[in-house]
């Protein structure tokens, strides 16, 4: 999913989780994304896309077998829990970061193409149901439906549904080819997409970190 709903789920698990920080939950909402970003600056993970951005799918994952596999961001979800519960004896927090960063993974599973490995170095078919490549609009809907939901459930301001609401259709022509955007100048220019990727992180976190 795209930045501003990974940052929605934050206002789920703390509808569940009134006493932990906000801060705390948004961040494991994007400890996956954050670490892409930086292992993409690093060349240690890769992205391509096609010779001509049309929109999301031309996008491809190419190699990311740390940050997003399923087997180490599980495993991360429980050695936060463990560490922070049990470490700093903050169980609720424990908790509520364990669940951010799952939160995180699944909500990935669906959107992606296979381009999920179920461990590093571990060989054979990745994970991902392919929403955004093969049905765009479909998953344009799930996007903006989703981070409503979230606001629903959280019980939200308007300042905040209008921040939700705002960047899912800020991120419209990436669903729809036919949409002029920022998509154009992005093929062939992987870091320019991290960069892209890493300013709506930021932002969308501060923005709902401070509405919330």
């Amino acid at each position: 999913m795209f930045a501003i709903n990974h940052a929605a789920t934050a206002l789920i698990i703390k509808k569940f989780f009134k006493d932990v920080p906000i801060v705390w939950i948004l961040i494991s909402t994007q400890f996956m994304e954050l670490l892409w970003v930086l292992f993409n600056y690093m060349g240690i993970e890769r992205t391509t896309t096609e010779k001509d951005m049309r929109y999301v799918g031309d996008i491809h994952l190419a190699y990311m077998p740390f940050s997003h596999s399923l087997l180490t961001m599980a495993g991360m979800s429980v050695l936060s829990w463990f560490a922070i519960s049990k470490g700093l004896g903050e169980p609720s927090i424990g908790l509520a970061v364990g669940i951010g960063i799952l939160s995180h993974l699944v909500l990935d599973l669906i959107t992606h193409s296979r381009d999920m490995a179920l461990a590093p170095f571990v060989g054979g078919r990745k994970l991902g149901l392919g929403l955004y490549a093969k049905f765009p609009v479909p998953a344009f809907i799930l996007e903006i439906g989703y981070g409503t939901f979230c606001w629903w459930i959280y019980g939200g301001s308007i300042a905040l549904l209008a921040v939700i609401l705002l960047f899912n259709l800020a991120n419209l022509p990436m669903f729809i080819a036919s949409l002029p955007g920022a998509k154009q100048k992005m093929a062939n220019r992987p870091l320019l997409i991290t960069s892209f990727i890493f300013v709506q992180i930021i932002v969308t976190l501060a923005l709902v970190g401070l509405l919330s």
